[in-house]
């Protein structure tokens, strides 16, 4: 049957069985079409439309929950949930998130964005439905890449120990955004492997419930000792010894297997693992065969463009020092292509690491690698570096290790929305001592940041955006030192914070005479050129790509107050409040971090 639009769960619900594929082919063609034209999450939510539509099909959202872990696999299930005709809008301002979100959808029941959150949140929403006396179902939609984070395995612990009522559907597809690694994946491969125990249990069952007046009893007799069977075929107790029931694996795209399977998981009253195994970009041979790639993918806008990327100037600099340096190791959470760190894995591998998306392990595991004499560069994005502030506090800059965190994706984060920004970075790095943070205008300037690190021996913070524009002749890295851009014989001063600010500052100072200054070190700030400019009729604006509370422009005024502030200053930056743009050019402009607003404050200081 053909499809127009799917306006809520009760389109799928009114279908029989057969019926389903038409609807998950519909849903697979929408998100095809959808993505490459606005960009996003293609492999991962091609592989879980027939997953989600059973989920729908069996459980009665809103009432039932349905947490997805990330979210970012979320696309057919908002297309289900009455957002198929605003899915054009996907994660365009005043579209759709690419992310579920609360208060988009009241069938979104929490907002996801970060990994391995859905069985704290699932557990949280099952007990508070227990305590209240209400019926409910509450499943949670986790990857076996999320089940590399520790905060997953915290609460697994605690949903058994309590048995607390949660569906844990495993969505296994052998991948996160890199190939998964450690030991649960190697867990899992041998319980995709060890599928001929269903196969094998199904067979037995067939085959003695035709016995008369037997059958009954001798499956009954056969669920009781299924446990020896697992010990004979398969190995499975990581889960069951947690106290939590296993089912598995399933064919993730067999929608009439799954509906029966949730159907049966809905009727139980403990805890329960649904694992069911999925193809990675199923339905679009080129995510298929390349769904590390093809996770997330840019909008086709048919213009070709000139902006280079931080992350190509990292890998090619540490491919570079370790070929150099025997003590170089480079370290990621599950994002070795997007930090630039894929051809170094190739390279050194035995110098590469990647531990999983397990921010917080990364930060301490550097830690002891610089503890014990390597010399580790954490390649991370702001967002997820978040994740390890205590491990950032306590294991790095209490020791003062010489760990260099290369920042990706500071500043606005544009279509990946709220759950994404990289707004924080400088207010959380700043207010830690012994941290020392670093912002370059260009990967000229990174390269060179990175070369100053090799013998910096302390906790180092190297924070960038995904791309940059201009490239630049800078002046050599000295510490706590300052770079002039732009010298004139005006007395403002325009202290720039990163290459989004110091690209505005330049297109304003072809109007507007003005000294632009690179503040490449946030921390420590450069007192001495402070106290210099610090003089009555003097105009010190700062600007970063960051919230201004606690972050570089904050500290400049508190700075200049303790000196004694004679200079006028003025603070350009996030307000403190979360920014959902999925616009950089957006973001900016709000933020008044653009050509146009620098203009436009100057110009008002002078009508004073």
């Amino acid at each position: 049957m053909e499809f127009e639009r799917i306006k809520s769960p009760q389109d799928i619900k009114r279908l029989n069985i057969s019926q389903l594929s038409d609807a998950a082919d519909y849903i697979r063609r929408r998100i095809v079409s959808v993505v490459e034209k606005n960009g996003g999450h293609l492999s991962s939510n091609l592989g879980t439309v027939e997953l989600t539509v059973a989920l729908h099909y069996v459980f009665d959202c809103p009432h039932d929950k349905i947490v997805f872990d990330v979210g970012h696999q979320a696309y057919a299930h908002k297309i289900i949930t009455g957002r198929d005709e605003a899915f054009d809008g996907l994660r365009q301002n005043g579209g759709i998130s690419g992310f579920p979100k609360p208060d988009e959808s009241e069938y979104d029941a929490f907002g996801t964005g970060h990994s391995s959150t859905s069985l704290s949140v699932a557990q949280g929403l099952a007990e508070a439905a227990r305590a209240q006396g209400i019926n409910q179902s509450t499943v949670a939609v986790i990857g076996d890449g999320a089940l590399t984070g520790g905060l997953a395995y915290e609460a697994l612990n605690s949903i058994g120990s309590e048995s607390s009522p949660v569906i844990i559907v495993l969505n296994d597809n052998e991948m996160s955004i890199s190939k998964n690694v450690g030991a649960m994946s190697n867990h899992l491969t041998r319980l995709r492997i060890g599928k001929k125990y269903s196969r094998l249990k199904n067979d037995i069952k067939r085959s003695v419930s035709v016995i008369p007046f037997f059958g009954d009893g001798a499956i009954a007799l056969m669920e009781r000792g299924k446990s020896f069977l697992k010990k004979i075929v398969l190995s499975n107790k990581i889960f069951e010894s947690m106290g939590i029931t296993y089912y598995g694996p399933f064919d993730g795209h067999n929608i009439a297997e799954l509906v029966d399977v949730f159907s049966q998981a809905k009727k139980k009253n403990g805890p329960l693992l649904v694992h069911v195994v999925t193809d990675k970009g199923r339905g679009l041979k080129s995510a298929a065969v390349d769904p590390v790639h093809s996770h997330g993918v840019a909008a086709v806008s048919g213009l070709v463009t000139e902006r280079a990327q931080f992350s190509q100037t990292l890998g090619k600099f540490l491919i570079s020092a370790a070929e150099r340096d025997d003590k170089i190791v480079a370290v990621t959470a599950a994002m070795a292509i997007g930090t630039g760190l894929e051809e170094f894995s190739k390279r050194f591998p035995d110098r590469f690491k990647d531990v999983g998306i397990a921010e917080e392990h990364a930060v301490t595991y550097c830690a002891a690698l610089a503890a014990g004499g390597m010399k580790p560069y954490f390649a991370v994005y702001s967002t997820f570096l978040q994740r390890g502030f205590d491990e950032l506090l306590h294991d790095v800059c209490i020791g003062g290790y010489p760990v260099t965190f290369c920042i990706d994706r500071a500043g606005t984060a544009g279509s990946d929305g709220v759950t994404h920004q990289g707004l924080f970075d400088l207010s959380y790095l700043g207010m830690l001592p012994n941290m020392t943070v670093m912002c370059p205008t260009d990967g000229d300037e990174l390269a060179s940041m990175l070369e100053f690190s090799r013998s910096f021996g302390k906790p180092l913070a190297v924070r960038y955006p995904k791309d940059y524009v201009n490239t630049r002749v800078h002046a050599p890295i000295e510490y706590g030192k300052w770079e002039i851009l732009r010298k004139s014989d005006s007395k403002t001063y325009v202290l720039c914070s990163g290459p989004r600010a110091v690209d505005e500052a330049e297109k304003a100072a072809k109007r507007v005479d003005m000294n632009i200054v690179n503040a490449r070190f946030v921390k420590p700030l450069d007192a001495e050129f402070l106290k210099s400019i610090n003089k009555v009729g003097n105009v010190v604006v700062t600007m970063e790509d960051n919230v201004l509370h606690g972050g570089f422009g904050q500290s400049v005024l508190c700075a200049l107050d303790a000196f004694g502030r004679k200079a006028e200053c003025i603070t350009l930056g996030y307000p403190d409040e979360f920014a959902d743009d999925r616009s950089v050019r957006s973001s900016l402009e709000k933020a008044g971090l653009t050509e146009e607003n620098l203009i436009k404050v100057l110009n008002s200081l002078k009508r004073k």
